[in-house]
């Protein structure tokens, strides 16, 4: 909501600091520049066209600023046309005039220094970088201060677009977790030395600091927001709370909070034995206290992920030429059934082109057979009950009705089935009777809204009481009633069979820019979608029983100049909504209490689509948990967009995500039987295919053991098994070589960066370079304890050199290929082997390792037989 702007000054219209955000306004005494301090967030230089420079000292962004500056300096020399703070020193700014560039001490109110301007040096750009179109035109860009960038997420730069209303923060991001060699040590926020030190000479740089979040400075205490005590009471009491919550006592130091409930403040204590925790060996179930704290942290919706795709290009229809992209504000651009698409052209008579479902694919460029409706299309609907159906509103205050030929045109259609004829001026939109057949409602510039029996071909009701446009009319979901939004900002409940005038009226949208209208939440709510008085596109919830109270919530959307089109889904109180000329589609859960509206994913298509208008339930692939599809308008295409809940178990059914759906493509009562004063509803069906076990009747699944028995802790454990264990955790330590690495999952990472990440890793208070050590260990502690026990008493000795090397001497004399012992041997073969397998020459550490136990092995063994020379004969026995 950035209002007058102003645009025509020479310097940057938008500064930035870590925290506050200054951009130009048509109230700023033509401020012609400005710049923030680096060393002080809260000082902002500003100059104007009066030829002064102000200096103001900002508060908190939740505190009203001052109207005053802190210090106004006039250097005579002209009309001022930019400001920059020094980056080294504190209190130094250059002020650029019309006659010359000036230096001023910021402590001082005296002429400006006079100094000679030092030569700078040149920056140049190599290498391409990815690039980022924008949406709204430029009127100025600001760089967020290094400290504010969000280092976690790899954000490396963010900028601020000053647009003709809005800022918008754009974040460039490399896609990897935090890492240090992106950021390197940047220029803190302390002042190097002072205006008159530098003037004397000095030179000195910025301290650098760290970006890593454990290595930042800690913020000084002016630099605190006022409310932190406050906010940190308000954290204590929630974190109280929590503790109560989960079964915890209360510290006696802790005051109660509001928040405590005489349930949770009497939470009983508990025994070891009676929990369910680790005594147990498993993990406790969710309590009542772990659904409280849920319930603090807010309400979440089961299609917050809801993922929107677009499907195949198979299904898709394409080389569409000619589409007509200037309809009328209260038409959704398109209207589609289970069959057939209908979709107007920007051919003089106001044409209109049908294509079939059932034959997507590329259109011939030769013309298609077309309905001719005369005059420009207003707006248009199928019948929901008659496939074949169409009703056209057209600019000159009539409303034809067309039939299709079963299989599609094929030829163009000339003559309408009917013609309504009654309004006075042109139509703006037209809807058909959800429940009853035969039965249209219209609404026009002549401000009447008017009801249509299509069996006898006449007028049966005219419904007054508008004073200006009728932006959007909706029927409610029993066929009862019908409400209207209107321009002159109201909106209005009907009961047609009882009055003309309406039942209900309330305060509707400010905006007059357009607005939309649907029922939900079972008819006990309206939802609008319209505009705020500062042209902000917002969605309104309204009581239908007291719509005089006015709006029960509201939610803000975005700036755009396109009215968001509802569709609601009564099945899942899900709301899609997207503007004609937009590339994103909003998703929300709509509920009957607060906060009423969860907002859920959004999607986004890559080009502006004209038009989105959705299918039946019934064309939902339910195994892969679809529960919206629609067909989306491009400028040459139509596109179906599948929109899916991500679950896991996608063999059964996922009955909480489909009740019984409401057959609505087949009426339950006639026109006549409506107007007479019948009521009728749809019968449901169930979504669930035969060969679908629904997901509440799946198999419990057995609780997964987090934690071992208590007893296998306290039994005695001998030697053996001890080593055993101390083996195995080692061995998990270092984890598997089938293992992905962790770098496999990330992308633009060196081996140099991860051999750096490896290298700090310790296991058992020794450094690990490869996970073959893990298996060598194993391997080999295994041989050794199997030739330990063939060797028996007989080789006593040996076998303790075994054990110390953890390889038997068989295999170290096939590793070093040593049929008779002797130290010079040994030696020779070491020393060749361990050269040709060192890593620089293609070898690994695992080989090495081998080649330098089997020596120590081989070494051992000629101290054993100097010792005794009986050994040698037993060893050879063995």
């Amino acid at each position: 909501n950035v209002r007058g702007g102003s645009f025509s000054c020479q310097g940057n219209h938008i500064k930035a600091s870590s925290k506050l955000v200054a951009f130009n306004t048509d109230q700023a005494d033509l401020v012609t520049d400005m710049d923030f301090n680096p060393f002080d967030d809260c000082i902002l230089a500003t100059c104007s066209a009066d030829e002064t420079v102000k200096l103001w000292h900002l508060c908190d962004p939740e505190h009203q600023q001052p109207s005053d500056p802190s210090l106004t300096l006039n250097p005579g020399q002209g009309r001022l046309e930019l400001v920059q703070f020094h980056p080294t020193c504190s209190g130094l700014l250059a002020v650029g005039t019309t006659k010359s560039p000036l230096i001023w001490d910021t402590s001082r109110k005296d002429a400006p220094l006079a100094g000679k301007w030092r030569e700078g040096t040149t920056l140049e750009l190599k290498g391409k970088m990815s690039h980022c179109l924008l949406d709204n035109s430029t009127r100025g860009v600001a760089m967020v201060p290094k400290m504010a960038l969000d280092v976690m997420s790899c954000e490396v730069m963010r900028v601020l677009q000053l647009t003709d209303s809005c800022v918008v923060p754009i974040s460039y991001q490399v896609p990897r977790k935090f890492q240090e060699d992106l950021y390197p040590d940047t220029a803190g926020t302390s002042p190097a030395m002072s205006a008159e030190e530098w003037w004397q000479g000095g030179n000195k740089q910025v301290e650098k600091v760290s970006l890593h979040p454990d290595k930042r400075p800690k913020p000084s205490a002016k630099q605190l927001p006022a409310m932190k005590d406050k906010a940190s009471e308000g954290s204590k009491d929630v974190m109280t709370n929590l503790r109560l919550l989960q079964g915890h006592p209360r510290d006696s130091s802790t005051s109660s909070s509001p928040l405590s409930t005489p349930s949770s403040s009497a939470v009983p204590s508990r025994s070891p034995s009676s929990t369910s925790g680790l005594s147990s060996g498993f993990l406790p179930s969710p309590s009542q206290g772990a659904k409280a704290i849920q319930n603090l942290m807010g309400p979440t919706s089961k299609f917050r992920h809801i993922q929107g795709t677009v499907k195949h290009k198979d299904t898709h229809i394409t080389n569409i030429r000619g589409l007509n992209l200037t309809t009328p504000g209260e038409c959704d651009g398109f209207c589609v059934n289970r069959q057939r698409v209908a979709v107007p052209l920007a051919i003089s008579g106001g044409q209109i082109a049908v294509f079939e479902r059932s034959q997507p694919g590329k259109l011939l460029d030769a013309s298609l057979p077309t309905i001719q409706n005369s005059v420009n299309v207003a707006d248009f609907a199928w019948d929901p009950f008659d496939s074949q159906r169409l009703a056209v509103a057209g600019d000159d205050a009539k409303i034809r009705v067309w039939r299709v030929p079963e299989g599609g045109l094929k030829e163009t259609l000339t003559e309408p089935e009917l013609i309504l004829q009654g309004h006075t001026e042109k139509i703006y939109s037209i809807k058909f009777h959800p429940l009853a057949s035969n039965l249209l409602v219209s609404s026009s510039y002549d401000l009447s809204v008017r009801l249509w029996n299509l069996e006898s071909r006449e007028q049966v009701k005219l419904l007054t009481g508008h004073q200006d446009q009728v932006f959007g009319v909706a029927w409610s979901p029993d066929g009862k009633l019908l409400a209207t939004v209107c321009k002159d900002g109201k909106v209005r409940i009907y009961d047609p069979r009882r009055s003309t005038e309406p039942v209900q009226e309330g305060p509707g949208p400010e905006g007059h820019r357009g607005a939309r209208v649907v029922w939900v939440c079972d008819g006990k709510y309206l939802l609008v979608s319209g505009f705020d008085s500062r042209s902000e596109r917002v969605l309104y919830l309204y009581s239908a029983e007291s719509l005089s109270s006015g709006v029960v919530a509201s939610i803000p959307v975005n700036v755009s100049p396109s009215t968001l089109i509802p569709f609601y889904d009564p099945d899942t109180s899900v709301v899609i909504l997207t503007g004609k000329g937009d590339t994103r589609v909003y998703i929300y859960e709509v509920a009957p209490e607060e906060p009423y509206f969860i907002e859920c994913s959004s999607f986004n298509s890559p080009e502006p689509h004209k038009g989105l208008a959705f299918l039946p339930k019934t064309e939902c692939n339910v195994p892969d948990v679809e529960i919206a599809v629609g067909l989306m308008l491009a400028k040459t295409t139509i596109e179906p967009v599948a929109f899916r809940v991500p679950r896991v178990k996608k063999e059964f059914f996922q009955d909480d995500l489909y009740p019984d759906t409401a057959v609505w493509w087949e009426s339950a009562l006639t026109a006549s039987a409506w107007l007479s004063g019948s009521n009728g509803q749809h019968k449901k069906i169930s979504l669930k295919p035969k060969d679908m076990t629904p997901l509440s009747e799946a198999p419990k699944e057995a609780p997964v053991r987090k934690y071992l028995p208590s007893s296998v802790y306290l039994e005695e454990k001998t030697d053996e098994q001890k080593k055993e264990e101390l083996l195995s955790a080692m061995v998990a330590k270092l984890g598997n070589m089938d293992d992905p690495l962790p770098q496999e999952s990330f992308q633009g990472v060196d081996e140099d960066e991860w051999a750096k990440y490896l290298a700090q890793i310790i296991v058992m208070g020794a450094q690990v370079v490869g996970r073959a050590f893990a298996r060598a260990l194993q391997q080999e502690y295994a041989a050794s304890q199997a030739a330990a026990r063939a060797r028996g008493r007989s080789g006593q000795q040996s076998a303790a050199a075994s054990s110390l090397t953890g390889m038997s001497l068989q295999e170290a004399q096939q590793i070093l290929n040593i049929s008779t012992l002797s130290p010079e041997e040994i030696q020779k073969k070491y020393e060749h082997l361990f050269k040709v397998n060192d890593k620089s020459v293609g070898g690994s550490f695992y080989l090495q390792s081998k080649v330098v136990r089997a020596k120590e092995r081989l070494e051992e063994e000629l101290n054993i037989q100097s010792k005794d020379p009986n050994q040698q004969s037993q060893n050879t026995e063995t």
